[in-house]
């Protein structure tokens, strides 16, 4: 194969004006030896353009000048969209902010002697160092060394050349202002302390620049796509290939022997036949929103069920959701959730295209969430809810077992199965912790590979599973129940046998059908900059099943109901447990709570350290939480808002304190 043409294959015209490059004729005088300290030293001034670079050569190199300025740009091939370059922002500064000589950096930019500047467009693949002395010396060094002690300690072969005199400089320092004015943002002292890609997203230096400009373009290298897609399947087949490697020898060196190629040849045909087993396993459900057609394993399905098909199906779901009022415990409200629950699960194989285009055009992907957590006590129905659910959709029960969970082996089959959720049925707290959290807050999944036909993920779990982190309660569909049956009641449950035996996948059919009326104009508003709210697919789902069930139910019970994002993920919907549980405390035991008027805080004992970080974890940051063993303390006046107590102590309560 002929590596030139491998990346492109369009014949090359004769370049125009336009495509010139600008070429330095050179005049060789002498090859020299020379450490890095010699090359730089005796010189006043640095300006420099580095691809990649080494923080503590960075710090080193600058103990020699009285003034620098060094334009940074990425080590990755990118297209330079607006998400790449604030990712790339972002991770540039967090990379600096954990160095070691962070405070040298900041306190030279602080006393302006030190101005760093990141690429913003069109990378310059230039390494330009140009150096000055106030008696007016000038050197260019020049060549493939980027600005770190690999490439200037003599490790590694490099490219390294310069000139002295004003000739070379002012041509070189042409250059290096022209992509310093047109092509890069400056990092402040502020963006090392707090930028980020959240609460300070505004202080990232393109954000610095558009308050600056007051409007900043940005377009996207079209051109990179190629190459950028390349890198990206490069990157993901080493992490594919790694496991496969031998081991590594006390010093990290592999030592490769024809044995060792031909066992590598063996588990890597044993892998792919187990992705394909696992690719059999579970079922493949690619929706075409464009033609509004639907496939499960290569079988297109029908979207024109019959009425009398779709009936059954509602009216054994509505018989199986009915049978919760047997439970002991608040099933009214188990009702309501796991129709909540059920509204996102039938919904998710939607969302895939939905944060795909939500990326594409600079939009927030958290209104569609792809994991989902149903936990709470345990024979509460829960497992055989989602296979219920998942039998509506393809006719299929498959569930992953907890054992099989880690992020690698979810992150996989995320990769290989399309469209239906992926059920992992009851997770440990240890398990949970240890995979499903990373897994779960890895917001790039699929974005940088333009995936629009991955599997959500839905986990069940115990009680064990105490308390769900911020990060994760907003990436997440949670539905908690505390309702369920005795182990006698549960062997003599035959509902659920017969619903999933005789329950078929018409409602859904019928579900997609209309769906596909009105998913693609979803997407259209999610083009428009000028949207004032993410269009709520949730809401629309729920109002897609209220028809159905409306037009082929008897009547509707009350928790069949029209939802919005809302519903999901409001402040008193992920902190409901948090609200129910101090409501229960001020009825039964208002000793557990002390009033300060004067500093308009209240504070409850949760009994444990443990459930007092289950509480906070629920509640909104306007109630300024935080905890002192088994205290949680809160805003009194925000508090009274947010649970809906007036939380005044009564001269009898105060008397029973003591």
């Amino acid at each position: 194969m002929d590596q030139f043409s491998f990346f492109d294959d369009e014949v090359v015209e004769k370049s125009d004006s336009a495509g010139m490059l600008n070429v330095v004729k050179l005049d060789f005088l002498k090859g020299e030896s020379l450490c890095w300290e010699d090359l730089f030293s005796g010189f006043d001034h640095l300006h420099a353009i580095t691809y990649s670079s080494g923080i503590g050569f960075i710090s080193k190199l600058l103990e020699l000048f009285k003034s620098a300025e060094i334009i940074f740009g990425c080590e990755q091939v990118m297209s330079y969209s607006l998400n790449e370059v604030m990712a790339y922002q972002t991770k540039l500064i967090e990379r600096i902010r954990s160095s070691k000589v962070k405070d040298s950096l900041i306190t030279r930019i602080q006393d302006e002697t030190l101005r760093l500047y990141v690429t913003r467009t069109k990378l310059s693949h230039e390494k330009i160092y140009l150096l000055s002395a106030e008696d007016g010396r000038k050197r260019v060094v020049m060549g493939s060394a980027n600005m770190s002690y690999q490439a200037f300690a003599g490790h590694q072969r490099e490219n390294i050349s310069y000139m002295d005199g004003d000739e070379a400089f002012d041509w070189y320092m042409g250059i290096y202002q022209s992509l310093k004015e047109d092509c890069t943002d400056e990092i402040t002292g502020n963006a090392l302390l707090v930028a980020d890609d959240c609460e300070h997203l505004d202080e990232l230096p393109v954000s610095q620049t558009v308050k600056v400009k007051k409007a900043l373009a940005i377009v996207p290298d079209e051109s990179s796509t190629e190459n950028v897609e390349f890198a990206l399947d490069v990157s993901n087949l080493s992490v594919k290939l790694k496991p496969l490697n031998p081991k590594a020898d006390k010093k990290g060196k592999i030592l490769l022997s024809p044995t060792q190629i031909v066992s590598m040849r063996t588990h890597a045909k044993e892998t792919q036949e187990r992705e394909k087993e696992t690719r059999k396993e579970f079922p493949q459900l690619v929706l075409d929103t464009d033609n509004g057609t639907a496939m499960l394993n290569d079988v297109k399905l029908d979207l024109q069920p019959s009425a009398d098909e779709i009936r059954n199906d509602v009216t054994l779901f509505l018989q199986f959701m009915d049978g919760y009022k047997n439970f002991h415990g608040d099933f009214e409200y188990m009702q309501r959730r796991y129709f909540e629950f059920a509204n996102w699960f039938f919904c998710t194989p939607f969302m895939a295209v939905m944060r795909d285009t939500a990326v594409r055009y600079n939009q927030n992907t958290l209104p569609y969430p792809i994991f989902g957590l149903v936990y709470g006590q345990s024979k509460a129905g829960k497992t055989s809810f989602l296979e219920t659910l998942l039998k509506m959709m393809i006719g299929q029960k498959t569930r992953m077992a907890a054992p099989e969970f880690t992020r690698k082996t979810i992150d996989g089959l995320r990769y290989e199965v399309k469209g239906a959720p992926i059920i992992v049925d009851d997770l440990t707290q240890t398990r949970f912790t240890q995979h499903a959290i990373e897994t779960i807050k890895n917001d790039a999944f699929g974005v940088s590979e333009k995936m629009v036909h991955y599997p959500a993920v839905v986990i069940s779990a115990n009680e064990d599973v105490k308390a769900v982190a911020p990060e994760i309660i907003r990436r997440t569909v949670i539905c908690r129940v505390q309702a369920g049956l005795t182990n006698t009641e549960v062997m003599k449950s035959s509902i659920v046998r017969k619903v999933q035996k005789n329950i078929g996948t018409a409602f859904y059919r019928e579900y997609l059908r209309k769906m596909f009326e009105y998913v693609p104009e979803l997407i259209e508003d999610m083009k428009d900059d000028d949207i004032d709210a993410a269009p709520d697919i949730l809401k629309l789902s729920s109002e897609v099943i209220y028809e159905i069930l409306s037009k082929h139910a008897e009547h509707l019970p009350k928790y069949v109901r029209k939802l919005s994002l809302q519903d999901y993920f409001s402040e008193k919907v992920t902190g409901n447990h948090a609200i129910q549980t101090i409501r229960t405390a001020w009825k039964t035991s208002r000793n557990c709570f002390d009033i300060d008027k004067k500093t308009g805080t209240i504070r409850y004992n949760a009994g444990q350290s443990y459930d007092a970080d289950r509480i906070i974890k629920e509640l909104p940051e306007t109630l300024e939480p935080r905890k002192s063993r088994e205290w949680v303390i809160m805003n009194l006046d925000e508090a009274r808002e947010f649970f809906g107590i007036d939380f005044r102590m009564t001269w009898l309560d105060k008397m029973r304190k003591g």
